[in-house]
């Protein structure tokens, strides 16, 4: 994917020598696959845990990572963590912290709580508890509190408990990292623009790779990929919530853009493919594509799938069908299946195909067997990615395969 790991960059960029705590959430499946990008991207110290990976690295890798992550949706900044017992506990703990050391009162607030077996009976109670700790250090500290934003603050405090320990983070990420900033239009039930990188990599696709979408919808499938084979930074036409934080060093921030923009490449190594017989859908990808800078690398058409050739003798092909618990029409998908598996076996021996769906019955409706099942989440809708290897009719029939 080419990367400029921060294991050399970090003796360059460094503000201070100190490390700390942060944690990457990713979506649920995802986890193994964000480790492996954060080693890539030059993180030594990780571990992972359901629903993300937490690590030690100094303040220039959270630039980085926020910069550079196809897989987090967030990175979190471990900023405090203590026992509890009481939501009074809970009160004295966020308390104690130096919050106008990081952000300013006049900046807008919003506490998250979350929690795993925690004993205390209102999760609303202790994020209020919390908002209030925060604003009377404020008060004593700086004379003045600072405001709560639902909606758009400057700066959200997480929290999260378990049996009995609170950890406090700061959000230095502000928008999901999934939203990359190109996207102009909405789509019906989206591919999260992670979870579709996570996708990519699970499926051991490369930039040497050819790959074709062919059910392809807002085009977050190919665009993602264009992005890793150009090595275009997903997070360089966005802004990031620590830019608002005191402690921001503005310059080693633009530093690390620079380093990061040096490693583009100027054209894709191989071709990315992508269609769909929505020709709305198909207007909106383009304009994802010109967003993104990458029109000119992803050739994409209006076309039923089953009207598509193989446009080489061997590649990776991902499909993301509307399956129907997201989009409600089971029955017009089940009549498609058996009709895709004929497709698939005529035209496409010699490409790894990958389908993600919600549908327990693709593998006996598409009537072919898969060689992988992978879980993973796309938001809370438990799905499998199914990897079929297609290979021609007559090595078919000697391995048994149907």
């Amino acid at each position: 994917m080419g990367s400029l790991g921060l294991a050399s960059a970090k003796d360059t960029y460094e503000m201070d020598g100190r490390s700390r705590r942060f944690f990457a959430p990713c979506p649920r499946g995802l986890e193994g696959v964000l480790e492996q990008e954060l080693h890539d991207l030059g993180v030594p110290a990780t571990f992972k845990t359901d629903g993300g990976v937490g690590f030690t690295a100094p303040w220039s890798t959270m630039y980085w990572v926020n910069l550079k992550s196809h897989i987090a949706s967030r990175v979190l900044w471990e900023v405090g963590q203590g026992p509890y017992q009481t939501e009074d506990d809970v009160y004295r703990a966020a308390y104690a912290l130096p919050w106008p050391d990081w952000f300013a009162p006049s900046q807008t607030i919003k506490v998250k709580v979350s929690a795993r077996r925690c004993p205390l009976p209102s999760l609303d109670f202790l994020t209020l508890r919390i908002k209030d700790a925060v604003c009377d250090k404020f008060v004593a500290m700086r004379q003045r509190r600072p405001s709560v934003d639902t909606e758009r603050p400057h700066i959200k405090l997480d929290a999260f408990l378990d049996q009995s320990t609170i950890t406090f983070y700061l959000d230095t990420s502000g928008e999901p990292l999934f939203k990359r900033g190109y996207r102009i239009a909405s789509v019906e039930a989206p591919l999260k623009e992670n979870l579709a990188a996570g996708i990519l990599r699970l499926a051991g696709w490369t930039p040497s790779d050819v790959l074709l979408d062919p059910m392809c919808g807002g085009g977050t499938i190919a665009l993602e990929a264009a992005l890793m084979a150009r090595r275009i930074p997903p997070g360089m036409a966005r802004h990031f919530a620590f830019e608002r934080l005191m402690i921001h060093d503005d310059k080693l921030w633009g530093r690390l853009r620079e380093a990061a923009l040096t490693k583009r490449l100027t054209d894709v190594p191989a071709a990315i493919y992508a269609s769909d017989q929505d020709p709305a859908m198909v207007k909106i990808a383009q304009r994802a594509f010109q967003g993104a800078g990458v029109v000119v690398d992803v050739r994409v058409k209006q076309s039923d799938i089953l009207d598509l050739e193989a446009p080489a003798e061997q590649g990776v092909m991902v499909i993301n069908p509307p399956y129907g618990v997201r989009l409600s029409h089971p029955d017009e998908l089940a009549s498609l299946y058996p009709k895709l598996g004929d497709w698939l076996k005529q035209r496409f021996a010699g490409w790894r195909v990958y389908v993600l769906t919600g549908d327990a019955r693709v593998p006996k409706l598409i009537g072919l067997a898969p060689s992988k099942r992978i879980p993973l989440f796309n938001g809370d809708l438990e799905c499998r990615l199914y990897e079929f290897v297609i290979v021609p009719g007559g090595a078919r029939r000697r391995l048994g395969m149907r």
